[in-house]
């Protein structure tokens, strides 16, 4: 999956959630490797916006539109869609605790939004689209996780009924972005100045990326897509006392138990998905049993995976030293 993506040259990009973290950056990196002819930040935050286009002017980048818009709108995603030649789709309500306390409305969003998203895409002959996903989608057991696996669902299905036009509908799925709005990078920073970090659990574990490598490989992905995967990229695990030692080496722990709708450690590949899964030199891949993906897809060297495989964040092969997460912070 190396090399320049130049598919992204004179090719008009509309990002949904373009105002997020990941947004952001995928945007800071198309616009200074590549040459698209549009790049639409469409999302509802007029404030972020605005914020965004501080940095990101229109003045100085020709190429770059922002477009107020919500994906549980389908008439506006309509409207925004004309003449785009690909998606990435990254909106989404992401926090476990407001989507527990206010459960419809991460449905409304991130299931509903989502089928916005494709059928608006089918109808206006996108030619790819590219969702964002996350380890909480697999075995979910929070309702954040449940509405992405929902939303993975549809658009692995959304391939089924593109009917004559050639619209292709593939998944990327991570684990915690470092630093990125909600993640506990920033949280346990402003712990620091009382003193104090608590901590769930001593053993718990995560995936880790920053958004520079998430950002690249979902381009990637864009670029080798055929339709119908879901790409996981090989990334580190990290234990939260090793992060202890870098944010609050001096700070007291202090144990809260873990919260509703949160895991020990996280799973990117359920065991279940072992008989899909071809393994990569950087990445894993999941394929459908639809039999498009049979007629579309070559194998290129990916490799079956064990059928007792899982991809999980405790038993993970690959671990960041206190010097690597250093680095990253």
């Amino acid at each position: 999956m190396a090399g320049k993506i130049r598919m992204l040259n004179d090719k008009s990009i509309l990002i949904t959630g373009g105002t997020g973290s990941l947004g952001k950056k995928i945007t800071e990196i198309v616009l200074n490797k590549y040459k698209p002819r549009k790049l639409i930040i469409f999302s509802r935050d007029e404030l972020k916006q605005f914020e965004m286009s501080q940095v990101y002017s229109t003045e100085k980048y020709s190429c770059v539109r922002y477009f107020i818009g919500d994906v549980r709108d389908k008439e506006r995603l309509y409207r925004a869609l004309q003449g785009i030649d690909y998606i990435i789709h990254a909106a989404a309500l992401k926090q476990v605790p407001a989507a527990e306390y206010n459960p419809f409305e991460a449905v409304k969003t991130n299931v509903l939004g989502a089928q916005n998203v494709i059928d608006a895409a089918i109808d206006q002959k996108i030619e790819r689209v590219i969702a964002l996903s996350t380890d909480k989608a697999a075995n979910p057991i929070n309702l954040y996780g449940a509405t992405k696996l929902c939303s993975d669902k549809l658009f692995v299905a959304g391939n089924s009924y593109v009917g004559r036009y050639e619209t292709r509908f593939s998944v990327v799925r991570y684990g915690n972005v470092v630093g990125s709005r909600g993640s506990v990078i920033p949280f346990f920073k402003k712990c620091v100045q009382n003193g104090v970090l608590p901590i769930t659990d001593p053993r718990m574990t995560r995936f880790w990326i920053t958004l520079e490598q998430g950002a690249n490989f979902v381009l990637k992905c864009l670029q080798q897509m055929v339709g119908g995967e879901i790409f996981v990229p090989k990334i580190p695990s990290m234990n939260i006392m090793d992060l202890v030692k870098i944010i609050g080496p001096k700070c007291k722990t202090e144990i809260v138990g873990i919260r509703p709708g949160e895991k020990l450690h996280e799973v990117m590949i359920p065991r279940d998905e072992a008989q899909n899964t071809l393994e990569y030199e950087n990445f894993y891949l999941i394929k459908p049993a639809f039999k498009f993906f049979k007629r579309r897809f070559c194998e290129d060297g990916g490799k079956k995976v064990a059928e007792d495989f899982e991809y999980n964040s405790g038993t993970n092969t690959w671990w960041l030293t206190v010097d690597d997460m250093k680095t990253m912070v």
